[in-house]
């Protein structure tokens, strides 16, 4: 059972949260500062519950500041959830912007208080998972988790699949969406098998001129064409005794697939102009975003040749079906990027949170680390934003987000902050003009502006 600690120095309320909260967690109580961090370093509680109001200055709340201070600092990954006074929003705000989680004001609703822990303590158990990854060797997961993040059951799959495989000089086919690390498996595979001191090479079949592509590939014979001057070695040959990636291998004209065969059928190439046989031991993987079989149905792919690359299938799943791991990643591309860049931005509010796990994420993998990127470059502060993160050009609510991952309160309040923001851009953040426009009062429009952490965009 997890572990809670609750901060209140007011004996009713705490009562009553120990009592409405001992079936999910275990709960522990301090009614002080000193006494809390005491309970904090004892049991190292992933999620704490903090009243602003403690001794000596119940009444006030600058104790439960130097108490949220002083548990971040001796605890970094602890989520605290302020609980404050009813219409005291303002040192809540302070207090998120300091650091906490998220904050409930009293009176409390049980259940509401019970999801909020909930999502808490399910945030942090991503972020531990994050590092446990990052942290672990080549023999516990069988790849560089620094390169290749996953913790889902799909993704735990494909990482097995790759310890099964690596072992063998077997051809391997990745398939998935586009930006979904295809790129990183086949290097995993690499530095995971025997061939792992010999050279990776990578090719981008769709990349390279039809006209150009065959010698990139096999190479030439000095003036095999114009231009020609001296004999090259192809990718195929610079990968002999190593691993060579073929990249977007649906795209192969017909062509090249017919010399391609032949040189997995018969380990040997002739560079063009040559007429030389060339032995070279190189392992095969290749990748495509295409379905190959319908490819094959078409006529634009040999389906001699795709039994020849695919004696192992790989699949990769796109972001939106790898249930906890676009927190774990997004919280590991803000870290690296917050270092890389010295910015001060450290973690994601509670909306920015919503935001990303509801969002479709049709880029996948690379999406998400350019719009974590964009975030930390554009953020000036230590928490980001749901204003910071940008998505891809044309992306609409009704194509990309996810309504099984939003509740109606979090539908109407994505619609209602993207129709005050555009507003204000359409009338240059006139306030005067943006509430008549959205037909609400400016006291209104001011709230709302509040609400949504708007105030810099007036700036």
């Amino acid at each position: 059972m997890e572990k809670l600690v609750i901060i209140e120095d007011d004996q009713t309320i705490s009562s009553q949260l120990r009592w409405g909260l001992a079936h999910d967690y275990e709960v522990f109580v301090a009614g002080n500062r000193q006494d809390a961090l005491q309970l904090i370093h004892k049991h190292v509680p992933k999620v704490v519950t903090l009243d602003l109001g403690l001794p000596p200055d119940a009444s006030g709340c600058e104790e439960g500041f130097h108490c949220l201070d002083e548990i971040l600092r001796r605890a970094p990954a602890t989520k605290i959830v302020m609980i404050t006074g009813n219409g005291d929003r303002n040192n809540a705000l302070r207090a998120v912007q300091n650091g906490a989680y998220d904050y409930y004001s009293k009176p409390f609703d049980l259940a509401e208080l019970k999801v909020i822990l909930a999502r808490a303590f399910h945030l942090a158990a991503i972020e531990k998972d994050n590092i446990r990854l990052q942290q672990s060797s080549l023999d516990q997961h069988g790849f560089n988790a620094g390169r290749l993040i996953g913790g889902s059951p799909r993704m735990l799959e494909v990482f097995s699949s790759i310890r099964k495989v690596a072992s063998s000089s077997a051809a391997v086919l990745i398939t998935g969406e586009s930006g979904t690390g295809k790129e990183l498996v086949a290097r995993a595979v690499h530095d995971l098998s025997t061939r792992k001191t010999r050279d990776f090479i990578a090719i981008n079949c769709g990349a390279i001129p039809e006209n150009l592509l065959e010698s990139e590939l096999f190479g030439h014979e000095r003036g095999a064409f114009t231009g020609a001057n001296n004999r090259v070695q192809g990718k195929v040959e610079y990968a002999n005794k190593g691993t060579l990636f073929l990249d977007e291998i649906g795209e192969l004209p017909l062509t090249l697939q017919v010399k391609l065969l032949r040189f997995l059928q018969e380990k040997t190439i002739q560079r063009v102009g040559g007429r030389e046989d060339i032995s070279v031991d190189a392992r095969i993987i290749a990748a495509t975003n295409r379905d190959i079989t319908k490819e094959i149905e078409t006529g634009s792919f040999r389906e001699d040749l795709y039994y020849r690359i695919s004696v192992i299938h790989i699949h990769l799943p796109p972001l939106r079906e790898r249930d906890g791991d676009i927190m774990l990643m997004a919280n590991f591309f803000l870290r690296r990027f917050g270092t890389d860049l010295r910015k001060k931005a450290r973690r994601f509010s509670a909306a920015a949170v919503k935001l990303l796990e509801s969002y479709e994420w049709p880029g996948n993998v690379r999406e998400l680390e350019n719009t974590v990127q964009r975030a930390v470059i554009m953020s000036d502060e230590t928490i980001i934003e749901p204003e910071a993160l940008i998505f891809s050009p044309g992306t609409t609510k009704e194509k990309f987000f996810r309504p099984s991952k939003l509740t109606l309160k979090d539908a109407r309040e994505m619609i209602e902050r993207e129709m005050v923001v555009a507003a204000m851009e359409s009338k240059n953040n006139n306030m005067a003009k943006t509430a008549e426009a959205l037909g609400i009062s400016r006291p209104t429009l001011y709230d709302l502006v509040k609400k949504y952490n708007l105030m810099k965009s007036l700036e």
